[in-house]
Order: structure tokens, then C-alpha cells, then sequence
């Protein structure tokens, strides 16, 4: 780099402004001069080469951290959706006890919220469902109407055999998720026996009563994509369920809304609505330990990536406390032509801003790049390795989803150039502090 001196000792006296080959604030022109390595410097050269890897690092942190909050944003919404086809958008119980006598009435008053779009009834207990003399697994049985219960979830669309057409009163047929119908070894038209704790709701005879068994026939299969509901469902008909459990009417009703992000909104005003005896929940409360677990994840996570972002940010520190070590001469040159301690200081924070800068927007471009290309690059890997990375035996999903939000990118860039920002303070100050003299002295 051309030393400052060679402006002229003439001068000297000078403001400035007259240090300015262009309409650029002189602090910019020397800090973007510095941020260059000088080809007959070695030094120089290094500490070039250390901002290099600041900038490598802050691209590399900011990039890791957008891939994996876009693929746990994925892991969410797949996983989201898939429940939803189970799951209702919000469920309302009857707490009375005896079951829900009048739920048309109920489904009326509740239809009459704008975002309210339809209403199944239903039942729902644990019981051990068994098959041959060995095969017997829990789980939870719900009965509906399948002319209703298509309207508020997708269950009746995800037949792999049969129908839930064939769930009507009395038959005493049931569907049964897939991976439970392959863990009793039954197939469509096969019988299972169902055992329950108790019959009826009398808690009084629950010490005395025996289990009650009742056999069905296997009606269909389905496949939500989700192991938990997919080993551990059955649906039987809406009459079949209340008799089995002594109920006069529904448990309750099962409702879908215009938005289910709105769904907790709409649900504490139905509660409001109606009368009293009514629980009313969505579906992030009927999953709450799930989503919060997730929610935990992803917060820990960014956390965790920050700090490889903060160690790339943080070598800028080392990275200018070189450089102003190096450019001690220049400063107080720079200094003896007029300019103020808060110049300098600038000097060198544009120096580490612009490698902070840098590298985010290359972190970003690289993040972004992979994040919307994950469902290709990651089958690539696996078929290079001959490994599979989610298991659906062990894994709700088999492959890796991503869903690029660019809140998280915003969030995720600002971070980073703060933390670079931060980095410059020390070393800038440091900066400002040099002695013009003290510094010429051996020059």
C-alpha cells in the first residue's frame, strides 16, 4: 500500500477533505484500501489471508445455520401435516360425562364462527386389540361417522385397503392403521378381539368390572405417514363405540377451521361461545409435548450455530489488532494530516464490517442455495454412501424435508453482521488511541 505520506509534506496542515481522490468519505477509501492485501508486504499478505478465514467462517456458520433451521422448519411442516390428516384442528369434550345427546345442536351453535367449516362427532378410548393367541398391541380406538369425519380430517382418503364406508352401525367392522394391522399379522377380513378396561363409565363398578371383549372384523387399512398414528389407531363406528363404552351420545365433536395456524384463536373464542361443560382444544395442545420438544430443538440449535458464527466473527478482533499493529505509521500520518480519532476509528470499522458483510452474504447465498435444493442433494449423498439417513422404521419420515423461511434468513444475516460489527469496537478504539508521535519515533 502506498504510504499517506506520499499525499506530500506541503500538505500537512491540510483538512480531510483534501486527502479525497473521490466524493467517498476518505475513511471508506482507506478502509476498503486495507481490507486488500499489499502485494510487497508478506505481512499484509497474512493478515489478509486471516480475514479470509474470518470470512470463510462467518459463510460457512451463516449458511450451516440457515440448512438446518430450514430442514427443522421442514421436519415440522411434514410432520405437522401428517397429524393433521388424523387429527382434528380443534376438539371439543363434553366433560358432563355420559356423551354429547344433542351434538347437532352443538355442531350448529359452533358452525355459526366464520371459521368454523365442519364438525364430525366421535369417540375415543384405549383398549388391547387381539389377534390369534400370541399377537395382541394397545391401542387407541375411535369411533366415527365416516360421512362426517371426512369433512375435518383426511383419514378417509388415506384407505390402502377397504373402505370406511364399512364402518356403519353394527357391523362392528374396524380400520386399522398399517403398521398395526402388519404387527397383529391381520389382513382385510380377518378378526381381531377387542379388550376394554371396563364397560360403561359408572366409575363406582370400575374396581369389579372385567374386561369386556369384543370381536371385529377388519374392515380396511390406512396410512397416515406417521408411525405414531399408523401403529397405535383403529376407527370403528360412531354406535359401536358409544355402545362398547356406555355412552348416550359422542364424547364430543371434532372441527376444522379456514386456518389452522387460527386454530387456537378459534378455539378459545368457541369456548367463550358456548356454553359450559365444554373442554375445548386445538391441535397444537392434543400434540403440545411434541411441538414444544421441536420448538426447544430448533431454539437450541440456532443457538449452538450462533456461536461457530460468533468464533468466525471474533477472529476479525484478532484479524485488526495485526492490522493496527501494522498500520501504527500510517495512522499517526493520517492523524497529522487532520484526522480526528473518530476517523480513524471508522477506518477500521468499515474493515471489519465489509469482511463481516462478505461473508453473510455469501453464507446466504450458499445457505439459500442448499436449503432449496435438499430434497436432490441429500438423496445424492445417501446413493454415494449406499446409506439411508431417516429411517421410517425408527423416523416419522423417510426423507429430508426443507422449508426455507426467509424470516429465519433475515434474523440469521443480521445476526451475523452484528456480531462482526460488534468484533471491529475493540480493535477500531484500540485504533483511535494511537499517539502520533509515539508511533513516528521509530519510523
Amino acid at each position: 500500500m502506498t504510504s499517506p505520506s506520499s499525499t506530500g509534506s506541503s500538505h500537512a496542515g491540510s483538512a480531510p477533505p483534501s486527502i479525497k481522490p473521490s466524493n467517498m468519505p476518505y475513511e471508506w477509501l482507506v478502509g476498503l484500501r486495507y481490507t486488500r492485501a499489499g502485494k510487497r508486504s508478506g505481512r499484509n499478505s497474512f493478515i489478509s489471508f486471516i480475514s479470509a478465514i474470518s470470512m470463510a467462517g462467518i459463510a460457512l456458520g451463516v449458511a450451516a445455520l440457515i440448512v438446518v433451521l430450514s430442514v427443522y422448519n421442514g421436519f415440522q411442516k411434514e410432520v405437522t401435516e401428517r397429524m393433521l390428516s388424523v387429527l382434528a384442528h380443534i376438539e371439543m369434550y363434553d366433560v358432563r360425562g355420559g356423551g354429547m345427546k344433542d351434538w347437532q345442536a352443538v355442531a350448529r351453535q359452533a358452525a355459526q364462527h366464520k371459521e368454523v367449516k365442519a364438525a364430525a362427532p366421535f369417540v375415543e378410548t384405549q383398549a388391547m386389540l387381539v389377534h390369534g393367541s400370541d399377537k395382541l398391541r394397545p391401542a387407541i380406538v375411535r369411533g366415527i361417522l365416516p360421512e362426517f369425519e371426512g369433512k375435518v380430517s383426511g383419514v378417509t382418503h388415506l384407505v390402502k385397503q377397504g373402505s370406511f364406508d364399512a364402518l356403519r352401525p353394527g357391523s362392528w367392522n374396524i380400520v386399522l392403521g398399517v403398521e398395526l394391522a402388519k404387527a397383529l399379522e391381520v389382513t382385510v377380513g380377518g378378526k381381531v378381539a377387542m379388550a376394554l378396561a371396563q364397560s360403561g363409565t359408572n366409575p363406582a363398578n370400575a374396581l369389579n368390572a372385567a374386561p369386556s371383549m369384543r370381536i371385529f372384523t377388519v374392515a380396511g387399512t390406512f396410512e397416515a405417514g406417521h408411525n405414531e398414528f399408523d401403529a397405535g389407531l383403529a376407527y370403528i363406528a360412531l354406535e359401536d363405540g358409544e355402545q362398547l363404552l356406555g355412552f348416550d351420545g359422542p364424547f364430543g365433536l371434532r372441527l376444522r377451521v379456514a386456518d389452522t395456524q387460527r386454530a387456537p384463536i378459534v378455539a378459545a373464542e368457541l369456548k367463550q361461545m358456548l356454553a359450559g361443560g365444554m373442554l375445548v382444544r386445538d391441535w397444537s395442545k392434543l400434540n403440545a409435548n411434541w411441538f414444544a420438544a421441536v420448538h426447544t430443538q430448533k431454539n437450541m440449535m440456532f443457538i449452538i450455530l450462533t456461536l461457530i458464527i460468533a468464533v468466525a466473527a471474533f477472529n476479525l478482533v484478532a484479524t485488526l489488532v495485526m492490522t493496527v499493529t501494522d498500520k501504527q505509521a500510517d495512522i499517526a500520518i493520517l492523524r497529522t494530516l487532520g484526522a480526528s480519532p473518530a476517523s480513524v476509528m471508522k477506518i477500521f470499522m468499515v474493515q471489519g464490517a465489509l469482511v463481516g458483510v462478505l461473508g453473510t452474504a455469501m453464507g446466504v447465498a450458499g445457505g439459500v442455495l442448499l436449503a432449496l435444493n435438499v430434497d436432490v442433494i441429500v438423496p445424492a449423498i445417501e446413493r454415494l454412501l449406499g446409506m439411508k439417513f431417516l429411517s421410517k422404521d425408527i423416523y416419522f419420515i423417510s426423507a429430508v424435508p426443507s422449508d426455507l423461511r426467509w424470516g429465519d434468513v433475515g434474523m440469521i444475516a443480521a445476526t451475523a453482521v452484528g456480531l462482526a460489527f460488534f468484533a471491529t469496537l475493540y480493535p477500531s478504539w484500540r485504533a483511535a488511541k494511537v499517539k502520533p508521535a509515539e508511533a513516528l519515533r521509530y519510523e
